[in-house]
C-alpha cells in the first residue's frame, strides 16, 4: 500500500438459498481468509446473505430478519479484521416501508454504509421489480444491525492512509443501464468500483460481460472488482457460473474460471489510475457535491 498498490479479490461464497445463518458462517470465512492473504478490499455477489434466487420469500419477514441477523453474525465474528468488505443483502427501510436490494461495505464490525440498486431487471428471466424499489436517490438513515447507516445510491469511501484510495459501489444491473451509477462515482472521485452481481449465464454473455467490465473500467479509468453469484443458487430459472473479474483502466488483470467457485486476486495501481486522470483533459471532475464522502482507515503495509 506504501507503494499505492492495493490488493483486491472477488468471490463467491457456498450458500444455502435463504439459509442466513449458514451463509453468514461461509462469508466470514471468506473474509478471514482473505484477510490472511493480505487482501485490502474484497467484493462479493449480490444478495450473497440470502442467496439471490429466494422469489417471493424476501418479501417475508422470517427472510428478512435473517439476513439483518446473519449480518450482525459477520460484523462479530469479523470485528478484528482490517480488510474492507462488500456483502449483498436485502434491506428494509423502516422509513418508507421498501425493500431495497442492497451493498453493505463492512470493516472491524461497523457498517460504513449502504448502497442500494437503482436500475432494476424485469426483463427476460428477471423478476426483481416483484420484490424491491429502485434505490435512485434514496438518501437518508436507517438503522441496521444497531447502528445507525447511509443508505444511499451516492456515497464513496476515502481511505486516509491512501487518499487516492476512493470506493464506490453499483450492483449488477447498474453497469448494463445507458447511465451506470460508477460514472458519477468515478466523476466524484472514486478510483475503485466494486460491482456484486448475480449475472446469469446465458449463450454468449460471458464474453460480453467481460468487454463490458474492460471497457468501463477504460472509459472511467478506475479499478473495477467484479463478483457475481455461483454455487448452491437455485437454478429455477437462472444459472450461475461465478464469474469474477478484476480490471484496471481497459486491462482484465484477473478472471475466474467459470463453474469452478473460484476467488480471484489482483494488485491494482491507485498511483496509476490517478496519473492517468489527470493526464486525460477529457476525464472532467463533477462537483464534490454530488456524493458523499465518507472516511476509513487502512493499516499500511508494505508492497510485496
Amino acid at each position: 500500500m506504501r507503494d499505492g498498490f492495493v490488493k483486491v479479490a472477488a468471490g463467491t461464497p457456498r450458500i444455502r438459498v435463504a439459509d442466513c445463518h449458514y451463509n453468514a458462517e461461509q462469508i466470514f470465512t471468506m473474509m478471514r481468509e482473505a484477510d490472511q492473504q493480505g487482501v485490502r478490499v474484497l467484493c462479493l455477489p449480490e444478495l450473497c446473505l440470502t442467496g439471490y434466487t429466494c422469489g417471493d420469500l424476501f418479501l417475508q419477514d422470517t427472510l428478512l430478519c435473517g439476513a439483518e441477523e446473519g449480518l450482525n453474525t459477520i460484523l462479530e465474528a469479523t470485528r478484528n479484521l482490517d480488510l474492507v468488505a462488500a456483502v449483498g443483502l436485502p434491506v428494509r427501510d423502516k422509513w418508507d416501508g421498501k425493500l431495497y436490494n442492497c451493498a453493505a461495505l463492512i470493516q472491524q464490525g461497523e457498517i460504513l454504509g449502504l448502497v442500494p440498486k437503482v436500475h432494476l431487471p424485469n426483463y427476460g428471466e428477471f423478476y426483481e421489480k416483484r420484490w424491491f424499489a429502485s434505490g435512485k436517490d434514496v438518501d437518508h438513515t436507517i438503522t441496521l444491525c444497531g447502528q445507525d447507516v447511509c443508505l444511499s445510491d451516492r456515497q464513496i469511501w476515502a481511505c486516509e492512509e491512501v487518499p487516492d484510495l476512493v470506493i464506490g459501489v453499483e450492483i449488477c444491473e447498474d453497469l448494463w443501464a445507458p447511465e451506470p451509477p460508477s460514472a458519477a462515482l468515478a466523476r466524484s472521485g472514486a478510483t475503485l468500483i466494486l460491482n456484486l452481481s448475480a449475472s446469469n449465464e446465458t449463450v454468449g454473455k460471458d464474453t460480453y460481460r467481460k468487454s463490458l467490465i474492460a471497457a468501463t473500467s477504460a472509459r472511467l479509468l478506475c479499478g473495477y472488482v467484479y463478483a457475481s453469484a455461483g454455487d448452491g443458487e437455485s437454478t429455477q430459472d437462472l444459472v450461475f457460473s461465478g464469474h469474477h473479474m478484476i480490471a484496471e483502466n481497459g486491462s482484465v488483470l484477473a478472471e475466474a474460471a467459470r463453474f469452478e467457485n473460484e476467488t480471484i486476486f489482483s494488485e491494482l495501481d491507485i498511483h496509476k489510475i490517478c496519473h492517468e486522470r489527470r493526464r486525460m483533459s477529457t476525464f472532467v471532475p463533477e462537483n464534490t457535491e454530488t456524493c458523499v464522502r465518507i472516511g476509513f482507515t487502512l493499516e499500511k503495509e508494505e508492497t510485496k
